[in-house]
């Protein structure tokens, strides 16, 4: 059995230092890795980023992160992703790792994902050429998660993202901004793999539990959503649960 701990959406700043870090250091007891979904700060400044290292970093489990809209506020987004490799987290963009767990090989692929909307009430790559790049961004952050999960050989395999792949996990959001919280492309992506889960955040105000089209599980982890400083997900030997 592996033992998955995640969460998303945390937005750190100073203020916020201090807040998960007494049940992050009970993590090792618990949990073979940390999975971040994404939204690690409010801004996306080097300096939140020195926060989020502070926080996340020597927990005694491997953290592996993808990165989340705030990230790329400031437009340092290098810089932070320094900031938190630095300090041993593994931060994903299409790509993938394994690591070898006491219960087997864990694969985590992982990608920011990008907005669109979903089957039958999503954005086209018609007309102007905005449109169109924006479509793109959501099919090229969609083909690089779908690679990176099919190239990894593994025996239990996580998809990582900060945008949702499903509509079930947004419930409790406006109708009007499912488009700009994630998209049918992701959800193809992860059901193009043996998927045995996916995490997401982004959606503050969404639903925990979801299902792929392929009948993957989906939860959305985002802080607000779980209201505690991670969720633990039992995946391998037909225990899943979580």
């Amino acid at each position: 059995m592996i033992r998955i701990a995640a969460v998303g959406d945390v937005h750190m700043d100073e203020d916020v230092v201090g807040r998960f870090r007494p049940a992050l250091d009970e993590l090792p007891d618990c949990a073979d890795v940390l999975l971040l979904a994404g939204d690690l700060t409010r801004h996306g400044s080097e300096s939140e980023a020195r926060c989020v290292a502070r926080e996340f970093g020597n927990l005694g489990v491997p953290v592996i992160s993808v990165l989340g809209n705030h990230e790329h506020q400031c437009d340092e987004v290098p810089q932070v992703v320094k900031v938190l490799e630095d300090v041993g987290i593994t931060v994903l963009e299409g790509n993938g790792i394994v690591l070898e767990c006491a219960g087997g090989r864990l694969g985590v692929a992982g990608a920011k994902g990008f907005g669109g909307g979903f089957a039958g009430r999503c954005a086209s790559d018609f007309g102007e050429p905005e449109m169109k790049a924006f479509v793109q961004t959501t099919k090229d952050s969609a083909d690089a998660l779908g690679r990176a999960l099919r190239e990894l050989e593994c025996d239990v395999l996580v998809a990582l993202t900060h945008y949702s792949p499903v509509p079930d996990t947004l419930a409790g959001e406006p109708l009007e901004i499912y488009p700009f919280l994630g998209c049918y492309q992701l959800g193809q992506a992860i059901d193009s793999a043996p998927t045995a889960l996916a995490l997401h955040g982004h959606a503050h105000h969404g639903s925990e539990r979801g299902t792929t089209p392929g009948g993957v599980r989906v939860r959305n982890v985002a802080h607000p959503v779980i209201k505690q400083a991670y969720s633990i997900f039992h995946l391998g030997d037909h225990l899943d649960r979580g």
